[in-house]
């Protein structure tokens, strides 16, 4: 990882940007460049995190699912819904866990196209561990202060919402 340089390199894209004539794209160039950034610094502090249990954020999603459902079990289909992924990226993330001993899959009981995928105990233990961890070690301090974070959620709130992603 790389020295932090005193200057805000996003900052100075955004000179740069202005400079070249791009002024009116500039704020935004910067705003998107700066989420980018910062997802990358969140992503990398969660797996941080995740790594000694051997899952990832993914797959963490998909336990937590899983957990949170009235029997533990949820289709496969709507796990993708759900997370707001491919599916590919379900089946990818589904397979890990399983091979893992975490969800197994089983027929649904009444679509033989579709599989239900269900939370096993020890799923239910890495999760449990894995949620102490994250709210510990990410959560309880992501940065920024409680009124700093809540206004976060409400601007992203706003770009989600105008994107179409609820």
């Amino acid at each position: 990882m790389t020295q932090p340089q005193g200057v805000d390199p996003i900052a100075e894209a955004r000179r740069l940007w202005s400079d070249h004539g791009w002024g009116e794209a500039a704020t935004g160039m910067a705003a998107v460049t700066s989420l980018m950034r910062a997802q990358a610094i969140v992503l990398r502090r969660v797996e941080g995190a995740l790594r000694p249990l051997g899952i990832s954020f993914a797959r963490y999603e998909v336990l937590m699912l899983l957990q949170f459902s009235s029997h533990g079990s949820l289709p496969m289909s709507l796990l993708g819904q759900r997370l707001q992924v491919h599916q590919t990226s379900v089946t990818n993330a589904v397979d890990r866990l399983e091979r893992a001993a975490y969800v197994q899959r089983q027929p649904h009981p009444s679509d033989r196209r579709a599989t239900i995928i269900a939370i096993t105990a020890a799923g239910r233990e890495v999760a449990d561990k894995a949620t102490e961890v994250l709210n510990r070690d990410v959560f309880h301090a992501p940065g920024l202060s409680p009124r700093r974070a809540q206004e976060l959620i409400e601007l992203l709130g706003d770009l989600r919402r105008d994107a179409g992603d609820f």
